[in-house]
């Protein structure tokens, strides 16, 4: 199967989901290597699972090939998602999450520790496991363990226990390690395990019924007020704590995830400078979406601020389009101004911010479908994260090869220095490698889709972005050379 230009769709490959993809062709395409750093017009073909050839273009070949038609990249990786099992399975389950993320194009994705029972030994990794395997899916199930017991913030959790078992790392994740004496001793082990700490920087004191971010909008909507020192104490406290436990274990890591505001990010930037190993990471909605969406503004952050860098007013200017107090926009971290979304975005270009991870938190209707400030905290958003990112680049924001990066090396980078990565999909590099199973997503810029219950995989329809028509419509994801997903459009548009 070959597709004839750089704007035409591939037809269908044959195999159902799960099945090795025999053969692929792919000509004049788009391809984006962040491994090599190499981006341009090209070609590929997978014989038997196996990524066979990557032929770069030049010269009259590569005439009329562009970056805003048909692009192949790495399969993406998403270094932070809930897929709710076990123990919330009407929100999620491992097969629908997986589903989900294979549309959206990502073949690697790593699971928070909140299930029920918390993830916290290795016989609740063993379920996750087990579900994983007993789909037809060949996206790879990655996960976390707790930093404590049942994620109480009171001890450790089987530290050791789960690092044999094969997490990636351990965090608290739905809440921050509780104390700075708990973060200390968590670091110390985790350091001698090889494996980084992920918290979730907030201060539990400063954000106690909290509903969105401390402001303007907050006030104006008549929701409790959640400071930014919320986070920045947070983020300043798991930098001195990190500082001091490298004297006693110079192998400990930090990663803080979701950061979401100007200064906890100028202070990961000033720490990475100063040579502590701390990474970061932050999220589509963060980088996309402002506080003035939950009063119905439904532009993109970077179209909220002014020429003097000072977001806008979206009562002054109109820009109240839909309804407000969508519960879809209650995040944690919430969502914050105009101008912390510009440094989320200013942190991704610069490498502040290591990796752009989705933070996929689906949820039922029962949990969202209620007032505001009661409603559970989470977007589903791992099938629309391309879509924002793409947005983005399409606004001239970002370019496109940072933004498969932050989607594929970055993840990689932070998780691979584990050595509980070895055999897996996180140990490899994120590349367009010949020689090695096919692991691809191809998206066609040219085109796009709008985001509706129907459209979305995931169980969790809970997305501000339903009835919105977003960038990159993805034609087709190979996870470790098996069909991960497939546009069922495909056959329309076979050649």
């Amino acid at each position: 199967m070959t597709a004839q230009s750089n704007a035409a769709r591939p037809a269908s490959l044959g195999p159902k989901i799960g099945e090795t993809v025999e053969r692929f062709e792919l000509e004049k395409a788009w391809l984006v290597d962040p491994v090599s750093g190499r981006e341009g017009p090209g070609e590929i073909v997978v014989v038997d699972g196996v990524l066979e050839s990557v032929n770069w273009l030049e010269g009259d070949e590569a005439a009329g090939v562009t970056a805003a038609g048909v692009v192949v990249a790495p399969g993406f990786f998403d270094m932070h998602a809930h897929f709710r099992e076990p123990g919330f399975e009407d929100a999620e389950t491992v097969a629908t999450g997986s589903a989900a993320a294979a549309h959206g194009g990502f073949t690697t994705v790593a699971l928070m520790p909140n299930t029920q029972p918390a993830l916290d030994e290795p016989g609740v990794l063993a379920r996750i496991r087990a579900a994983s395997a007993a789909g037809t899916s060949p996206v790879e199930v990655l996960a976390y363990g707790a930093v404590s017991a049942g994620r109480a913030g009171e001890q450790l959790s089987a530290m050791g226990e789960l690092a044999d078992a094969g997490v990636l790392g351990y965090s608290d994740d739905g809440a921050p390690v509780r104390t700075a004496k708990l973060l200390r001793s968590a670091l110390l082990y985790a350091g001698m395990l090889g494996l980084p700490i992920v918290d979730h920087a907030e201060d539990l004191e400063l954000t106690a019924g909290a509903e969105a971010h401390e402001g303007y909008v907050a006030s104006v909507m008549g929701l409790a007020g959640w400071p930014s020192a919320g986070e920045v104490q947070a983020v300043s406290r798991d930098l001195s704590v990190l500082a001091d436990a490298l004297a006693d274990e110079p192998r400990a890591r930090l990663h803080l995830t979701h950061v979401s505001t100007a200064a906890a990010l100028d202070l990961v930037r000033a720490a990475k400078k100063a040579g502590l190993p701390v990474t970061c990471d932050v999220t589509p909605h963060h980088l996309a979406f402002t506080d003035e969406w939950i009063a119905g503004s439904r532009r993109w952050a970077w179209e909220a601020i002014g020429a003097d860098g000072k977001a806008l007013d979206a009562w002054a200017d109109g820009a109240l389009t839909a309804g407000p107090y969508d519960t879809a926009l209650r995040v944690n971290p919430p969502l914050s101004t105009a101008e912390d979304a510009a440094a989320c975005l200013a942190a991704l270009v610069d490498g502040t911010a290591d990796a752009v991870a989705t933070d996929h938190a689906p949820h039922t209707v029962v949990d969202k479908e209620v007032e505001f400030g009661k409603a559970s905290n989470g977007i589903s958003g791992i099938e629309t994260a391309l879509g924002i990112l793409l947005a983005l680049v399409d606004a001239g924001k970002l370019p496109l090869a940072r933004a498969v990066a932050a989607l594929t090396t970055g993840p990689a980078a932070v998780c691979a220095a584990s050595d509980a990565t070895r055999g897996t999909s996180a140990a490899r590099p994120r590349g367009l490698v010949e020689g090695a199973a096919a692991d691809l997503v191809v998206f066609d810029r040219s085109d796009g889709w709008v985001v509706t219950p129907e459209s979305l995989l995931s169980k969790g329809k809970n997305s501000p972005l339903l009835g919105r028509e977003l960038p990159g419509r993805v034609l087709l994801t190979i996870a470790g050379g098996r069909l991960a997903y497939e546009d069922p459009d495909a056959d329309d548009s076979a050649n």
